[in-house]
């Protein structure tokens, strides 16, 4: 029975590396551990075997029936393989041109992006970014947002692991956690800390919360966030400047005003609402298009400003919000669809 074993597994060996489809990887399967396959049929001469011997011969059968599934499951994977590669094609060469006629083109977010930072450059600031992994204290407890605030929450935030460790994000606190910023923020914080005022800087990034996607909502997005710090400044400098910013931005005939709000790391903190009918499907008078206000002195306190010299403002807004109001855009998901049809007419 050993002989006949060991040429079953040769035949197999030989057969199996040249079956090209599925339904001849099937058929010999079949002939081999199939009901009426070969070595099916050995398994059932066991009960003619003296018992004396069984135990050899089981033996036998069973690393044969090993040696047999290696192979056939080594048969089945270059069939798959094989498939796959068909359905990709010839590989591709990734230094030959382009086939599309003509250059390519920035994203729209990154054109919003770069001209929002032109425009603040003229105004003085320096733009300055930060790392997308954050730690709560730069996230959350330098901008004087209490542990109990909902922002907090493992259902606004993105959290990593306590066991996830990132050698250049250095914690303040063994306790503290490590998660996807929420907003830009953390910039000003960092900013702050490394050095005395005057500070004028602008923070652009991505961002991550949890939030359901839809025409509005991207749990991944990307923010501007503005900082000022010197002496003497006031509401009515933050006022000035995101009505110059707005008007380079979407032309001399918007407008903007404040509402008070509430923001851990503002007092006073305001919503701003922008008034802009002559761009495309803006169809409101007033729509919301970011939050601003003067630092709270709490912030200032923790990187080691004295509040009685130093006021300062910041203000954020998403980036896909001013694109959309920019090109007339109406679903924020066109952004990150990489759908040539749409990025082309930005060309």
């Amino acid at each position: 029975m050993q002989d006949t074993l060991s040429a079953i597994l040769a035949k197999a060996s030989s057969e199996l590396v040249n079956l090209k489809t599925r339904a001849d990887f099937e058929a010999a399967k079949a002939r081999y551990v199939g009901p009426n396959g070969e070595l099916t049929a050995l398994m059932k001469q066991m009960g003619a075997v003296p018992k004396e011997q069984r135990p050899a011969m089981g033996k036998l059968i069973n690393e044969t029936k090993a040696q047999l599934q290696v192979q056939l499951d080594s048969a089945l994977a270059r069939i798959g393989d094989r498939e796959i590669a068909a359905q990709l094609g010839p590989a591709v060469d990734p230094t030959l041109p382009s086939p599309d006629a003509g250059r390519g083109t920035y994203h729209p977010l990154t054109l919003v992006r770069e001209e929002m930072c032109r425009i603040l450059r003229k105004a003085g600031f320096t733009v300055i970014e930060g790392p997308e992994v954050e730690t709560e204290y730069y996230c959350f407890d330098a901008l004087n947002t209490p542990p109990d605030h909902p922002a907090r929450d493992a259902q606004d935030t993105f959290y990593f692991p306590e066991k996830a460790r990132f050698g250049n994000v250095t914690k303040k606190t063994p306790e503290e956690k490590y998660l996807l910023r929420t907003h830009t923020s953390s910039v000003q914080i960092r900013t702050m800390l490394k050095g005395s005022p005057p500070i004028r800087i602008v923070s652009p990034g991505r961002v991550y919360r949890r939030d359901t996607s839809d025409a509005t909502h991207s749990a991944n997005f990307h923010q501007i966030e503005c900082l000022y710090v010197d002496k003497n400044v006031t509401v009515r400098d933050l006022k000035a400047l995101l009505d110059y910013i707005f008007a380079s931005l979407f032309g001399k005939d918007t407008k903007t005003r404040f509402r008070p709000h509430y923001f851990g790391y503002t007092e006073p903190s305001f919503e701003v609402d922008l008034s802009a009918q002559h761009l495309p499907k803006v169809n409101k008078e007033w729509i919301e298009i970011g939050g601003c206000g003067m630092v709270d002195p709490a912030v200032f306190e923790g990187v080691g400003y004295d509040p009685e010299i130093w006021t300062g403002y910041a203000f954020g807004m998403g980036l896909e919000r001013l694109a959309m109001l920019m090109y007339g855009i109406d679903d924020i998901r066109y952004f990150y669809q990489n759908d040539l049809r749409f990025l082309k007419q930005f060309a």
